[in-house]
């Protein structure tokens, strides 16, 4: 084998636009969570796209209260307010508890408490 035929290491190809290592760029891609679960928190950050729907949640986060007493706080039909609790008790966002004939709904857990306040903190600054 000549000098000229010995195997020379390939220069890395150039990474335009890029700034962060190979490696860097692997423990990323390693901490991703899967598909599924991004497709989950997508569809939950879904749910506070709409105005009624985040109008609900912060009626619930002042106060535990019936579909009747948070329509009467938002101007809006029970009918439509039952149809938003439902959605909101599908992500997890709101629980409810039954007295006699009466359900009154609140805040699912802290979390959802804590994505409220941080989130009226974040568009005060």
């Amino acid at each position: 084998m000549t000098k000229d035929e010995r195997a020379v290491p390939a220069a890395p190809e150039p990474r335009p636009y890029l700034a962060a290592t190979e490696d860097a760029i692997e423990q990323v891609r390693e901490k991703l969570p899967d598909d599924e679960v991004l497709y989950d928190l997508a569809e939950l950050f879904k749910v506070f796209g709409d105005t009624t729907r985040v109008k609900i949640l912060y009626v619930l986060f002042e106060s535990e209260l019936c579909v009747g007493d948070i329509a009467q706080c938002l101007n809006m039909t029970q009918s439509a307010v039952s149809h938003q609790l439902r959605l909101l008790k599908a992500c997890k966002l709101v629980r409810f508890r039954q007295e006699g004939k009466m359900v009154f709904y609140a805040l699912d857990d802290d979390h959802v408490r804590s994505m409220l306040a941080l989130g009226l903190e974040h568009i005060a600054e």
